[in-house]
């Protein structure tokens, strides 16, 4: 059952991933028919090769990645509106909505050969600094596979990923140079982070911080658009009720699976159209307190199942429907033997407005560096968003 279960997350999980965040699904799905045709989009490929930057601590250092050299490739297959109205598009300068694939190797057998398919979005900084030079950041989240996992018996190396597949989480910086009419050249910084969210043990993550060259060919790279200087903000606060579930492994000797879910209320209010900031509260429930196995002489207790208290909201506006979210809240009650090991709890997500106020998305819960679960979300907002 508990195989199952896992299954079948993991399942969601790739379908989710799949559709809903591969950049604008607006764009994609309610708009098809401007797509056929193509005549209002500018389409761009981008060869990006990186290395370099493997980041961990020293004992995994010298143990897992001992004499390990990474090295990635990234194929993005672009577009922008050529002259979009959109209020959105002019704030962030007629942003590049996308899809990358990605292939790497550590050259250990070990930790195995990672790829990737992930969306994304690249947002110029608008700068008359130069005709020619561009400046950049990306922002990507996908999922990725062909991990070599930990095995006790097989693979005991590989201490920081117990599982062949992951999330792929891709932030980056780049500058261009506009070599001709049709071609750009690129170099900058990315940052790549590997987790499965504490589905499966050990998850301490993979993390990279490569340096890349990249080269980009688009029939016609649209100009950037001047952002906006005055836009009509929202006064009213907007209530957000969220729930979330999704499913932890709590011990590395024990493969079972289990169950926990977050029940979130929260208060925010637009700062500018890009930001929104408030106040909430998370409750939390951990099917792992029921288990004898796990708590003890303190099964089934109300202390040992649900734990929670106060966080900081934090909201990223990217369009009217596709947002990323973030908390960092402190724990007012929790319970260790469940994985909550900190006072405080993190947050960072993405969601997307599927009908009016409805929203949907996944989140990763951790403690700092470890993550707790990975999220699946479904959300309410009540008041005025900004379209």
């Amino acid at each position: 059952m508990n195989m199952f279960r896992g299954i079948k997350i993991w399942q969601l999980y790739r379908a989710f991933i799949l559709t809903s965040l591969l950049g604008n699904a607006e764009d994609l799905f309610s708009q098809s028919r401007s797509y056929l045709k193509m005549n209002d989009r500018i389409f761009s490929v981008e060869l990006d090769v990186e290395n370099g930057g493997i980041l961990a601590a020293k004992d995994i250092k010298e143990y897992t990645f001992e004499d390990a050299y990474y090295n990635g490739i990234n194929l993005r297959l672009g577009w922008q509106k050529k002259d979009s109205l959109s209020t959105y598009d002019k704030l962030y300068n007629n942003p590049t909505y996308g899809i990358g694939l990605y292939s790497s190797t550590f050259g250990k057998n070990d930790i195995g050969n990672p790829y990737a398919i992930y969306g994304f979005i690249r947002v110029p900084f608008h700068t008359d600094f130069s005709e020619k030079w561009k400046f950049d950041y990306r922002i990507g989240l996908g999922l990725s596979g062909n991990f070599k996992p930990y095995d006790e018996q097989e693979n005991p190396l590989n201490l920081v990923i117990g599982s062949k597949n992951n999330v792929f989480i891709d932030f980056g910086i780049q500058t261009h140079y506009q070599l001709s009419e049709k071609i750009r050249l690129g170099m900058g910084l990315s940052f790549h982070h590997f987790s499965n969210g504490a589905l499966q043990l050990p998850n301490k993550g993979i993390n990279l911080i490569p340096l890349n060259v990249s080269a980009t060919y688009s029939p016609s790279f649209p100009n950037y658009t001047p952002k906006d200087s005055l836009i009509d903000l929202p006064r009213k606060w907007l209530f957000h009720i969220n729930y979330g579930a999704g499913f932890k492994q709590v011990d590395k000797n024990n493969d079972k699976l289990y169950f926990k879910s977050t029940l979130s209320l929260y208060g925010s209010k637009y700062v500018n159209p890009k930001w929104r900031m408030g106040l909430g509260v998370d409750l939390f429930y951990a099917e792992s307190g029921n288990d004898e196995l796990i708590a003890g002489d303190r099964k089934g207790k109300f202390s040992s199942m649900y734990s929670g208290g106060p966080a900081f909201y934090l909201v990223h506006v990217l369009n009217p429907r596709l947002l990323l979210n973030g908390n960092i809240g402190y724990y007012l009650h929790k319970s260790r033997f469940n994985g909550e090991i900190k006072k405080t709890f993190l947050r960072a997500g993405v969601r997307y407005y599927v009908y009016k106020n409805i929203n949907t998305g996944v989140s990763i819960k951790a403690h700092l560096g470890k993550a707790d679960y990975i999220e699946w979300v479904v959300g309410y907002t009540i008041g005025e968003r900004l379209l």
